[in-house]
């Protein structure tokens, strides 16, 4: 049995464990291909009548439109209805699995979600998996019982009925866009009487027309969305908390500008940017992310959840005291089964320390520690790893995607990619 106490090398044959992955979206689907491929245990939790995670559309949302009251009915997608991937479809790919390869209907180099809701439907029809996962599945609870052995209690409901069972692992891969983090900290913002809403809520334009928008964020759905409800509303105007933010109007849009970060909202209602402009909106629309929702787990505080932060976690995967039986989205699958080794539980706590030293130092911010991890050493540290060696062209695309992401190039990235790769 693979205990934390006794990392090293890999052993000839893994034991076979009963593991609990809690999501049917792509990594909860990968993450049980693989864990079966070991001859494991495996139950996919659902809580969904369908697999695919944040790729399933749902035109509901929220009575709550900022998602602020614990007790609203939560609409776990996130998805408008024209979302289109921000990444090309050679980079939306399994190895042995490849979108490239395929065609549902939407034969653009960024699709629409419908095309990536297909084809992890047909991957997991063509690798059996759809028997391993429990629909309209809700899990209540993941507590651990056995801090030598290392096991989990995982309490779960379908329709109505409460199930307890033990597992020997758990690996959460529940999402990380059903929680809205608001901009709850600008000046009178939480007492402006007008109507607020997080992008979380947003699936089409039609409830801005003819309103004057303030849009608060400047990442891709913040981009999007601006561009998306200009072709209804009568103003949109975009804050960004950036300071290389260029404070303009739109060339693309006639309706469109870029402010400063809100300094602040006025008795009166008005909105004052920092960079002096003040409008009288009617909408204020919250492009701002999410926070990380694990209500369900309960470890005796070993592994915590705060806002932006999950940890501690050795490559944003495992909680080194438990690893590697609890883990995080990630690849947790290969260690598991036991192809590779995880260092010891010092080790790892040293390494975790390293990394968040490393990014306050570059002035990141501790809400991003999981997001800018992304990125080419971690790529070719976990590549590395399980022995995987990414193409060239891939490798290529994926350092070129982190560029324009980086330097804010997300108004015209589907056009800057394909003049530079030709497609």
């Amino acid at each position: 049995m693979f205990l934390p106490e006794k990392r090293g090398k890999p052993s000839a044959m893994a034991t076979s464990l009963k593991v609990a992955v809690i999501g049917a979206g792509v990594s909860g689907l990968i993450a049980a291909r693989e864990l079966q491929r070991e001859s494991h245990q495996v139950v996919v939790f659902e809580k969904s009548h369908r697999l695919g995670g944040t790729w399933v559309y749902d035109p509901r949302f929220e009575s709550d439109l900022l998602g602020h009251d614990p007790n609203r009915e939560i609409i776990h997608g996130s998805l408008y209805k024209s979302l289109r991937t921000n990444l090309p479809r050679q980079l939306m790919s399994f190895t042995d699995f490849k979108l490239s390869d395929k065609t549902y209907g939407d034969e653009r180099l960024f699709p629409g979600h419908e095309e990536i809701l297909k084809f992890l439907e047909e991957f997991a029809g063509y690798f059996e998996l759809t028997e391993l996962i429990r629909f309209n599945t809700v899990v209540t609870r993941v507590e651990l019982v056995d801090s030598e052995m290392i096991e989990f209690e995982v309490e779960s409901k379908t329709n109505g009925v409460n199930t307890v069972e033990v597992f020997d692992a758990v690996v959460i891969c529940n999402g990380h866009n059903s929680e809205p983090r608001p901009a709850f900290d600008i000046p009178g913002i939480q007492t402006w009487s007008k109507k607020q809403m997080h992008s979380h809520n947003y699936r089409v334009p039609e409830p801005f027309r003819d309103q004057i928008v303030v849009v608060i964020g400047n990442g891709p759905s913040a981009l999007d969305l601006s561009r998306e409800i200009a072709t209804v509303a009568k103003e949109v105007h975009m804050s960004s908390r950036s300071p290389h933010v260029k404070v303009s109007k739109s060339e693309k849009f006639s309706n469109i500008w870029q402010h400063a970060k809100i300094d602040c909202i006025n008795e009166d209602g008005t909105i004052t940017f920092e960079d002096g402009l003040s409008v009288d909106a009617h909408i204020i629309f919250h492009c701002t992310g999410y926070k990380y929702h694990v209500p369900f787990l309960k470890t005796n505080d070993i592994v915590s959840v705060q806002d932006k932060r999950i940890g501690p976690l050795y490559k944003h995967v495992f909680p080194p005291q438990l690893a590697p039986r609890l883990s995080f989205v990630g690849l947790p699958e290969r260690t598991l089964s036991m192809k590779i080794s995880l260092p010891s539980k010092d080790q790892m706590l040293r390494d975790i320390k390293e990394h968040h030293g490393d990014t306050e130092d570059d002035g990141f911010p501790k809400a991003y520690k999981h997001f800018f991890e992304i990125e080419n050493d971690y790529i070719d540290w976990v590549s590395a790893q399980l022995g995987m060696n990414v193409e060239k062209k891939f490798a290529e695309m994926f350092k070129y995607i982190i560029y324009c992401a980086k330097s804010g190039n997300y108004d015209d990235i589907m056009n800057l990619f394909k003049v530079k790769f030709g497609i």
